[in-house]
């Protein structure tokens, strides 16, 4: 996959192998080198993600997304829509925050009546 752009994934697992290099006391150089070559990205790349695990260290591998499809009122799904476009974010995103805080152990749901 030379050439095109690491996904947040990725991202996380090649600034995760220079921090492991780092670490280990391989030099910036030495540690662009091998990351050039183990993720066949070019040197100047292989650079930027030592330069950033030096600079905030590892990284958070985010959690692969999957598809997961529901029928919801038509209301509800607007409201969804204007909630992310407000917040600037995806509706992936706000529905993952909003089921996330929900199913929190901290969410304290009464009895409904």
């Amino acid at each position: 996959m030379a050439g095109s752009r690491a996904d947040d994934a990725r991202y996380a697992e090649r600034v995760n192998a220079a921090a492991d290099l780092i670490e280990d006391g391989t030099s910036a150089v030495n540690a662009a080198a091998a990351l050039a070559a183990r993720f066949e990205v070019s040197a100047r790349q292989a650079r930027r993600y030592v330069d950033q695990a030096s600079s905030t260290g590892r990284r958070p591998v985010p959690e692969t997304s999957v598809v997961f499809t529901v029928k919801l009122p038509a209301s509800l799904v607007a409201r969804v829509r204007r909630r992310a476009a407000r917040s600037r974010t995806t509706i992936s995103a706000t529905v993952a925050e909003a089921l996330t805080e929900f199913l929190s152990p901290e969410h304290r749901r009464g009895p409904r009546g």
